[in-house]
């Protein structure tokens, strides 16, 4: 075990230092910032102050090099609009991000774990084909085109949901939450369940195919044979086994949830990272963007090593040191 988090933590540490190099130097490429923070009118001299204020005066290796020195004592940039730390202003948006990416996978479980098991117990019924027929749709059409058909079907015609903002937010244990109020709740709803979508088709097909193998299994049949009920079955010996497969992709599919967010926040106009990096790309708002994709990436590696820990816990014939 100590191997593999010693393992762990140096191919991190250089996945984070290729990442930055690949991010700084791509946003670099896109553009001037000076073009978009400095009025057109600006005189000669105040366009100079500016880009020597702001550091752009230096080289793309001197940047990284005084950039690259900054994070490695915690200071990832100041954004260049809102002059601020740029991981102040990713912290502040986390919390809506993260609400937002739990309550999509909580959906993608609590829908997409119970249709696979009546999918994978009822094979080739009608309920099968339609639970099949829904999960290829959830697959197929795009993210940003399911988001906008919610908003015409529930907020336009029905009138029921709220088709953008957070609503209200309270104070929870230090974090801000909008699950306290039916308001937070309902302006939640459509974008949690736009981003649960392709996650929910993903669980279903998963948890499909593992009943699948599963019930023609010995163990099953030796359960049936001391006379253990049909639910007992499914629900202890078939659904134990089906949850480790089921784990270890959700728990990295988390990440993308994170990571697809971001169209969605964009849609729904969530105040989280992902529409903080958009409207920072639209500006050539370097440091925040290079800032919000390590933490992004620092996510993923997080994630990654939590699921491996899960798995071993669901699995105990598997061991992290030597499977490292």
């Amino acid at each position: 075990m100590t191997v593999f988090i010693i393992r762990r933590l140096s191919q991190s540490l250089l996945v984070l230092f290729i990442t930055s190099i690949i991010v700084f130097a791509g946003i670099y490429a896109i553009g001037n910032p000076i073009d978009i923070l400095i009025a057109p009118d600006a005189t000669f001299a105040e366009r100079e102050q500016a880009i020597k204020a702001l550091g752009l005066d230096q080289s793309l290796i001197e940047q990284y090099g005084t950039f690259l020195w900054n994070a490695l004592h915690g200071d990832l940039g100041r954004s260049f609009v809102f002059n601020q730390p740029s991981i102040d202003l990713i912290l502040n948006r986390m919390p809506a991000t993260l609400e937002l990416a739990f309550v999509a996978l909580f959906l993608s479980l609590a829908i997409g774990i119970p249709l696979g098991l009546w999918s994978g117990l009822r094979p080739n019924s009608v309920l099968d084909e339609t639970v099949m027929t829904g999960s290829i749709l959830g697959f197929s059409l795009p993210n940003f085109w399911q988001g906008m058909m919610l908003i015409m079907i529930f907020s336009v015609w029905l009138g029921w949901l709220p088709s953008t903002g957070r609503g209200e937010v309270d104070t929870v244990l230090g974090m801000r939450t909008s699950l306290t109020s039916w308001s937070g709740i309902s302006h939640l709803i459509l974008p949690a369940f736009n981003l649960a979508l392709f996650k929910i088709s993903l669980v279903t097909r998963l948890t499909r195919s593992g009943v699948r193998e599963n019930m023609p299994l010995d163990f099953v049949k030796f359960a049936r044979a001391k006379g253990l009920s049909e639910r007992r079955i499914v629900s202890v010996h078939v659904l134990k086994n089906i949850m480790i497969p089921i784990v270890t992709v959700v728990g990295v599919e988390f990440g993308g949830i994170i990571a697809f967010a971001i169209v969605t926040e964009t849609i729904f106009a969530w105040p989280g990272m992902g529409k903080l990096l958009i409207d920072s790309i639209m500006r050539l708002d370097r440091p925040v963007v290079v800032a919000y994709l390590l933490v992004v990436v620092t996510l993923f590696i997080v994630i990654n090593f939590v699921v491996d820990i899960l798995y071993s816990l669901l699995d105990p014939r598997i061991r992290l040191g030597s499977a490292a």
